[in-house]
């Protein structure tokens, strides 16, 4: 049965006050960091009209500048600095961005993830159409939100490609160690995202097996309190500590023997020209949760791959319209994942895979099991569905309409596998989430 809170009207109204206070509270403190923003940004160009005859005297005029500013904030000046070359990059390559900050309407997180993934974009024109699809889309979610999009939108204008980037950075992996206080140690592991993500999860599968099979024993008998105490970090130390110590390495002569290894679950979008285009200059793929993966990559996860979901999607609205599987199975969780990718509480990203499958309309109140009906929602927000007076409906389409305590609405929108995001002449085919996801240990 659905528990309320908060139903003293007064209350209520006290509330919605204390909200929109905090709103406008938070919009002035966005204008005030983006004035601060603005000043930094006319400290570099008081850095810059200094007259230098080198690079080394322009490195003082900024050097010089920013310790006489760190010095009255109490700051480092190599933080200030760093803050000066956003600032006046901001400013001068971002200017919608900058506009949009100096507005409030969004917060230097926002501004952060932006000037990430758009300073490498080398054009002026292609930073400008860049920034016409995220500014709008920043000024509508949270940065969590925000940042998937974002880096997979500036992909399509840089001018070398992702392979050939990840080329380059792929020579740099290694492993190295950092000493700590004590008697403790850092080891550091820098390589292809792919491998790393699939070393941890299955470190955290066979860390939830030991558990598991620990919590078993202990009910048949003496607890092993060691065992039985140990945190699932503390498991995965352990873990991988045994594997290098005493396991015999295979596969490690190739990155492809590597990546045989890993078991992954592939949603395929359809058009496939990643896996059709042995190209350079393919799209990349991406790894669930974490980001890109070169495309050479993401053919070798999807040959190796147990199975294939294929999403069917609208070429014009990105609406999913089908999912289907060589081997059916669970054919309405695999449609509501690939549909949702994360859960549907307005600024929410936790993975689908990890929330629970809600009815809008309560089962038990007559609610059907169809997708009409149905939605991804994290746990925690399952949870405030059904015992606050948060309320949601269906709109269609997998559009839900959040009404808050207060009276306030939200529509939050499912990301899909291919929503069309149309601006100029280029067509962007969003995966919010990513398409590889490590198989079960």
């Amino acid at each position: 049965m659905t528990t309320s809170v908060m139903t003293s009207p007064e209350l209520n109204a006290l509330l919605s006050d204390l909200v929109g206070t905090v709103a406008s509270v938070d919009q002035t403190i966005n204008q005030l960091q983006a004035v601060k923003s603005a000043m930094l940004a006319t400290a570099a160009r008081i850095a810059d009209d200094e007259p230098f005859d080198s690079v080394d005297s322009r490195e003082m005029a900024h050097r010089a500048v920013a310790t006489e500013l760190a010095a009255v904030l109490r700051v480092s000046d190599r933080v200030v600095e760093s803050q000066m070359g956003d600032a006046a990059r901001l400013v001068q390559d971002f200017p919608e961005t900058a506009a949009s900050f100096g507005a409030g309407r969004i917060s230097p997180s926002h501004v952060r993830i932006i000037l990430e993934s758009g300073t490498p974009i080398e054009a002026a024109e292609a930073r400008a159409r860049f920034e016409a699809a995220v500014v709008p889309r920043a000024e509508a979610e949270s940065p969590n939100r925000l940042r998937p999009f974002v880096r997979q939108l500036a992909e399509r204008f840089r001018e070398r490609s992702f392979t050939e980037r990840h080329r380059e950075a792929r020579e740099q992996r290694g492993v190295w160690t950092r000493e700590r206080e004590e008697g403790m140690a850092e080891l550091v592991q820098y390589g292809p995202s792919a491998i790393i993500h699939a070393e941890r999860d299955r470190l955290t599968q066979m860390a939830s097996s030991v558990k598991t099979d620990n919590a078993r024993i202990a009910g048949e008998g003496p607890v092993d309190d060691f065992a039985d105490q140990r945190t699932t970090a503390q498991l995965r130390f352990d873990l991988l500590a045994d594997l290098v110590l005493t396991g015999t390495p295979a596969g490690h002569s190739t990155e492809d023997g590597l990546l045989g290894e890993i078991a992954a679950h592939i949603d395929v979008t359809v058009p496939v020209l990643t896996l059709t285009d042995d190209d350079d200059h393919a799209a990349p793929g991406h790894l669930e949760g974490v980001g890109p993966v070169d495309p050479a990559t993401a053919r070798i996860l999807t040959g190796n791959a147990p199975g294939f979901d294929r999403v069917l999607t609208d070429p014009v609205t990105g609406t999913v319209l089908a999912v289907d599987r060589y081997r059916p199975s669970a054919e309405m969780r695999r449609y509501l994942r690939a549909r949702d990718r994360r859960c549907r509480f307005p600024g929410c990203r936790m993975l689908a895979r990890l929330c629970d499958d809600d009815h809008t309309v309560d089962h038990a109140y007559g609610g059907p099991t169809d997708l009409g009906n149905l939605a991804d929602l994290c746990r925690r927000h399952h949870t405030t569905k059904h015992h606050t007076p948060w309320r949601v409906r269906q709109l269609g389409g997998g559009d839900l309409e959040w009404t808050s305590p207060t009276g306030r609405i939200y529509v939050d929108r499912p990301p899909g596998v291919a929503t069309q995001v149309a601006f100029e002449d280029v067509a962007f085919e969003e995966v919010d989430e990513h398409i590889i996801e490590p198989a079960p240990f």
